[in-house]
């Protein structure tokens, strides 16, 4: 009798561990890593192009970003012309100001660009890890041979960041290849993961994967996220048909919950890049620039919530 109940007990034990230890797994796989998000939260620059390099270092330091993707296009910051001159001041004003530069959004699509060596061996001599590059686009004759071409420029461009010590986030942007990020993944699949990677849009991957294909894009791209661009839209019916349009974070079709939580179940701790794309009024410009401060101040409160939410905590909350 004795016997009978030490193996019923070791039976009702050895059933109550298993189920334990299969809980603590599906816990594991969903929990976020220990020490919360400790990136860096960027302002992209480009809603500011009135804004000297210090203003708006100051501007973003006010709003509570860590630092600043800036750009190095045509139009933006920095213009490709005078990266050499420009760029290191531009770093150097904005880190004066206790900001960090983590990433710079380029336009450069080939290693034969003529600005692409000045841009990337300033990036490396000032510790910037990351930069976005350029766009290629479909003209629907041959995708297939569209895209390997395309493919031979990038995989230059990679080879090339890889020699100055810059690692390369291609963006998921709509109409242009990566857009469903299947067709791009192709090709950095075959190249060094250390320096070529995803910079991952959730609000283009919505618009390209409708339910359920931006969350296989994001698990997709979550083993080479280099960065992430933060902004959201939704659809709207007018005259000429449906049409995305930008919005504020959180008003829009993204799922944040979803994506964040699956940021942090991967360990992501890259740059996330604050993006501004939709309208704000200003009966002049300066108000419309203070409009525009107070916009991104809500997004970035809005975004370090649910940031908190999936990581548990966010770099400066301690």
């Amino acid at each position: 009798m004795s016997m009978e109940f030490s193996r019923r007990d070791f039976l009702g034990v050895c059933s109550s561990a298993a189920c334990a230890v299969s809980l603590n797994m599906v816990e594991a796989s969903v929990a976020p890593p220990g020490g919360g998000y400790t990136g860096t939260l960027c302002l992209f620059s480009k809603p500011l192009p009135g804004m000297n390099w210090l203003r708006l270092a100051q501007a973003a330091k006010s709003i509570g970003f860590g630092g600043i993707d800036l750009t190095v296009r045509q139009g933006g910051h920095v213009p490709p012309e005078r990266a050499a001159e420009d760029l290191p001041k531009a770093v150097a004003a904005i880190r004066e100001e206790g900001l960090d530069v983590p990433m710079i959004t380029t336009e450069i699509t080939s290693a034969d660009d003529p600005a692409a060596r000045t841009i990337l061996t300033i990036a490396a001599k000032h510790s910037i890890p990351f930069f976005k590059p350029g766009y290629y686009k479909y003209k629907m004759v041959n995708v297939r041979r569209e895209l390997e071409e395309a493919a031979g420029q990038f995989r230059g461009l990679v080879g090339l960041g890889k020699q100055y010590g810059v690692q390369a986030g291609y963006h998921n942007h709509e109409e242009y290849m990566g857009a469903p990020v299947w067709d791009v993944a192709s090709v950095i699949d075959t190249l060094d993961p250390k320096w070529a990677g995803f910079y991952f849009d959730p609000r283009h991957a919505v618009a390209e994967g409708g339910v359920g294909g931006w969350k296989i894009a994001t698990n997709l791209v979550m083993p080479r996220l280099k960065m992430v661009a933060a902004k959201d839209f939704r659809w709207e019916k007018a005259e000429t048909g449906w049409a995305a349009r930008n919005c504020p974070l959180g008003e829009g079709m993204v799922d944040w919950k979803y994506f964040v939580n699956a940021l942090a179940a991967g360990g992501f701790q890259g740059p996330i890049s604050l993006h501004l794309e939709y309208d704000v009024a200003g009966k002049t410009s300066a108000a419309k620039e203070e409009n525009i401060l107070a916009a991104l101040r809500r997004d970035l409160q809005f975004l370090k919530t649910r940031l908190r939410e999936g990581y548990g905590a966010i770099a400066g909350d301690r």
